[in-house]
Formats: C-alpha cells, sequence, structure tokens
C-alpha cells in the first residue's frame, strides 16, 4: 500500500462531521470515511513505522484500529450528543506496555491543525509515581532538563505543569526540581495542513521531528522500564 499524502478530501469529512455528528451519518458515509481517512491512515503507519525502524527497530506500527489507529467514536458515555471524533490520531509506541503509557511517536491531525509530539502524554497514577521515584535521581533530572532545553532551542513546545505545589520529596531549591510539577512528559509541534500534508513529503517532515525528540523518546522510554 503506496502512501500518497493525506487527501484534502479527509479534512473535508472531518469538517463535515462537526455539523452532523452521529453515527448514522457516519453509517451513510462509510465509504468515504474508508477511502479518504481509512485507507491513508494505514498506509501512513506503514511508511512511517519503516522509517521508525531506523531509530527502533522493535517500534510498534500496526496499522489497524485500537492498535497504531484511533477509533474514530468517543466514549458514548461521555458523549452522547458528538460521539464521533473531529480529529484523527495515529500513534507508534515502544515496548509491551499499554500504547497509552509507553513512549510513543504520535501525530493527530483535524481541519485545521497537525498536532506532533513526542513521549507520554498522560500519566496514570501508577506511571506518575514511577517518574517521580525515576526523577529523585539527579543524573536523571539532569539529562531531562537537558534535553528539553535542546528542544526549546529547535523551536518545539513543552505543555505547561500540571501543578503548583512540589510533591513530597522535593524541593524546589534542588536543581531542575521544577520537573516534578509535571504529571507528563512530551514535546510538540503544530502546523496547518499544507501541501507538504497532503503528498507523501509530510513523512519525511514528521521523521525530521522525530528523529529531533529522540533522545526525549528514549528517556521516557527508560522510565516505563524502570523497576520492571
Amino acid at each position: 500500500m503506496h502512501f500518497n499524502g493525506f487527501p484534502q478530501e479527509g479534512l473535508t469529512f472531518l469538517n463535515e462531521i462537526i455539523s452532523n455528528n452521529s453515527k448514522e451519518w457516519l453509517d451513510a458515509n462509510r465509504d468515504r470515511y474508508e477511502q479518504y481517512i481509512v485507507t491513508p491512515n494505514k498506509a501512513y503507519v506503514e511508511e512511517m513505522g519503516e522509517h521508525l525502524q531506523i531509530l527502533i527497530p522493535s517500534i510498534n506500527a500496526i496499522p489497524k484500529t485500537n492498535k497504531s489507529l484511533f477509533r474514530i467514536y468517543r466514549d458514548a458515555r461521555y458523549h452522547l450528543s458528538d460521539p464521533i471524533k473531529t480529529r484523527i490520531g495515529i500513534i507508534f509506541w515502544q515496548g509491551q506496555t499499554h500504547r497509552m503509557q509507553s513512549s510513543a511517536f504520535y501525530m493527530h491531525y483535524e481541519p485545521h491543525e497537525v498536532f506532533i509530539a513526542t513521549g507520554i502524554r498522560n500519566f496514570k497514577p501508577s506511571l506518575l509515581a514511577t517518574y517521580r521515584e525515576y526523577i529523585q535521581n539527579i543524573e536523571k533530572r539532569t539529562e531531562l532538563h537537558h534535553i528539553l532545553e535542546e528542544l526549546k532551542a529547535k523551536g518545539y513546545q513543552l505543555p505547561e505543569p500540571s501543578y503548583k505545589r512540589y510533591p513530597l520529596g522535593f524541593n524546589k531549591d534542588e536543581p531542575y526540581a521544577y520537573l516534578a510539577l509535571y504529571r507528563c512528559m512530551y514535546a510538540y509541534s503544530t502546523f496547518v495542513p499544507d501541501k507538504v500534508f497532503h503528498s507523501e513529503k509530510i513523512i519525511e517532515r514528521n521523521f525530521k521531528v522525530y528523529e529531533d525528540m529522540f533522545d526525549l523518546q528514549q528517556w521516557v522510554y527508560g522510565l516505563t522500564v524502570f523497576g520492571v
């Protein structure tokens, strides 16, 4: 399956969901969904997966729903009025743990924005506890700080800290103690869908971002296997 870029028709389809957000509408437009969303997404996963194997031979790049492809349906328990997502997520992860708690290369796109990131976007309580234990090590904390500073110098963005109070065991006067205020660890970039996004060149562009963020990805992977 050759990847030729994400078609404009896919963004049009996502835009139409905003005013037609129902299972009935999606069922009536299933052919368009398969042609303009599912098919190019699977091709992208296969192509990008081959590139990422250069960095991580064991990377998980599986072109299936609930693997590298996210479901288009939201949790119906909380989204009765808008059960269909208007953004499409794609993930490649390292390790055998759950994809959302694994160090990953991620992208999602919607009609007016593409978001590309590396790391973990939300620590569940058990991983948050592990993260705090991990950064008690001053060498690990220092390494992470320098990785983040290098990414910021390249123009990448970081999430805002999740907490204002320092957790037990951390003193704000310690070097790089600010890292204990995070409940996630990732870096990201955004751009508006353009000609590159609609062509096979998006592989090269996104892979360059993932290469730039590789040190962060590996640091986070070390966290996920810490103590295992």
